[in-house]
């Protein structure tokens, strides 16, 4: 379930009508849309504002004394689902077809090293696997660093690819690219969701070569 559907019914339609109206709505015409009390209204508006999903937004002349209005804000358009995984098997399936499954991974490996290396910033004092947990986090990964039997790993329980990576097992390699770029070491995929497993489980290995200039 999506984070919208957790919302009440009121507050989903508020939000969906938010979203077919970009340039805003004010408080009366939610009212009239919602069957609702003014009060009520601005409840909503008041707790969704908190969680950053909605904003205020100017006022638009009308000859009188200026009406607030409100809009969604990028986070709150983020609520909205988007069937990512039905598009993306698509494209991968067609790319596989007209280059192989040779080209194809290849291609996952060089977008995650690419994406990865704009990651790798590390701030002094984080290890790698913290900061490596960071970077999967704000990507949707639920990831956690974690100590296992004397080694660091990250646990991810959340795969981002899962309905894909069903379909379409090599865009592993984008993950395993990805953390490869943003942390400098080896990654060593020792758990898969997809394959069963509880969590997708990776080691933190040795440290890579630099590439030479």
């Amino acid at each position: 379930m999506g984070r919208l559907q957790r919302l009440g019914g009121t507050q989903q339609r508020l939000l969906r009508h938010l979203l077919q109206h970009p340039s805003g709505a004010g408080v009366e015409a939610l009212c009239e849309r919602l069957r609702i009390s003014h009060n009520a209204v601005r409840q909503h508006l008041a707790a969704l504002i908190g969680h950053g999903w909605v904003q205020r937004c100017a006022s638009q002349p009308s000859g009188g004394r200026p009406q607030a209005r409100f809009q969604l804000t990028p986070q709150g358009r983020e609520l909205f689902p988007r069937n990512y995984a039905q598009i993306s098997s698509a494209l991968l399936e067609e790319m596989t077809r007209r280059l192989g499954a040779t080209e194809v991974s290849a291609l996952l490996v060089s977008l995650g090293s690419r994406l990865g290396a704009g990651h790798a910033d590390r701030p002094d004092g984080t290890d790698v696997a913290a900061h490596l947990a960071a970077q999967l986090d704000q990507l949707g990964y639920e990831a956690l660093a974690v100590d296992r039997n004397g080694e660091r790993e990250i646990e991810a329980f959340n795969c981002v690819f899962h309905a894909l990576a069903a379909q379409q097992p090599q865009v592993c390699q984008f993950d395993l690219a990805f953390m490869e770029a943003a942390s400098g070491h080896r990654i060593r995929h020792m758990e898969c969701i997809i394959r069963g497993g509880g969590v997708c489980r990776f080691r933190i290995g040795e440290k890579l070569p630099q590439p030479s200039a």
